[in-house]
């Protein structure tokens, strides 16, 4: 649902007239987010808070306790409402006040498993789901009208959306782009290989090795880690980028714009702040459709088939 579709909601058979303080709620997260990226990093952040995995190791769902999971919801609670600080105030009644209104936050581990307490019936939600497997997250708003909930109830006197009102929800993301979980996607194979190196340099190491070509976010250093100053076993100094040079991995880092230019100019996809993508590259001719230029010559990300040549420097600035 985009901002220009909101213009046509004055005709929208579920409100008959349009909802205006749906429309103030969705607009307020918009504007404050226009392209899903702060509500997506905001669902990234909250998964890894809750995996701990710098001191658990720790980086799927399915890991978690049944305690540690009911406890998403909280954190997501706590966390929208410090990363939207622009957008949220304290509410009075309900979880928070957006535009001039009192809005719930409700989160659930399935699509629509949302419980509704009755002091929200009749009140708008923000609604949240995210599944890291699959690397997607929904965030929307809807009115919790009496016609849009079940009339059945949980022992605390909880509904849910009928379908009604799941066809009533104003998806501001869905499915929203969750910044990825590399250990997740990692086969078999290579969590045994990472996991099983006896230091946490050793096992940064083989993390880099193996998973190129790929944005690796802070948490996956930190869980592979398990060590305070984790990023420190990716700089170059003793770090990953001095150790991996002579098998030909380059490790590029978000932070550094010399490195994101590089990553583009190899046809990589190009890091964000805090995360780093890894290479092997070799020599290449400065014709070759992606081929940067690093220390006295032309380099390329290099095939299985390429001979292992030691990287050069990639300098930060």
């Amino acid at each position: 649902m985009t901002l220009e579709a909101l213009d046509g909601w004055s005709a929208d058979p579920l409100y008959g007239e349009t909802d205006q303080e749906l429309v103030a709620v969705f607009n307020a997260f918009r504007s404050a987010d226009p392209d899903g990226a702060r509500i997506g990093r905001l669902m990234r952040r909250t998964l890894d808070q809750l995996y701990d995995g710098q001191r658990t190791g720790r980086y799927s769902w399915q890991q978690l306790h049944k305690t540690e999971r009911t406890h998403f919801g909280t954190l997501f609670e706590i966390n929208l409402r410090r990363e939207f600080d622009d957008v949220i105030d304290e509410g009075v009644k309900l979880d928070y006040r957006v535009a001039g209104l009192d809005v719930d936050c409700k989160f659930s581990q399935r699509m629509y498993g949302w419980m509704i307490p009755p002091e929200a019936i009749g009140h708008l939600l923000v609604v949240g789901f995210v599944d890291d497997a699959v690397s997607e997250f929904a965030f929307g708003v809807v009115r919790a009208s009496a016609e849009h909930c079940r009339t059945a109830s949980n022992r605390d006197a909880k509904v849910q959306l009928n379908p009604l009102g799941r066809d009533a929800v104003r998806w501001l993301e869905r499915p929203g782009e969750l910044p990825p979980n590399v250990l997740l996607q990692c086969d078999d194979e290579d969590l045994r290989a990472i996991f099983s190196r006896r230091s946490g340099q050793q096992r940064v190491n083989e993390l880099l090795r193996r998973v190129q070509g790929q944005r690796i976010g802070r948490n996956a250093i930190a869980t592979v880690a398990q060590q305070d100053d984790f990023m420190k076993r990716v700089r170059a100094n003793g770090g990953a980028r001095t150790l991996l040079q002579p098998e030909g991995i380059i490790v590029l880092g978000g932070d550094y714009a010399r490195h994101r230019a590089v990553a583009t100019g190899l046809g990589l996809i190009m890091p964000e702040p805090g995360e780093v993508v890894s290479a092997r590259i070799v020599p290449a001719e400065a014709v070759d459709a992606f081929a940067v230029f690093l220390g006295s010559e032309y380099w390329r990300v290099g095939n299985v088939d390429d001979p292992i040549v030691a990287a050069p420097e990639v300098p930060s600035a």
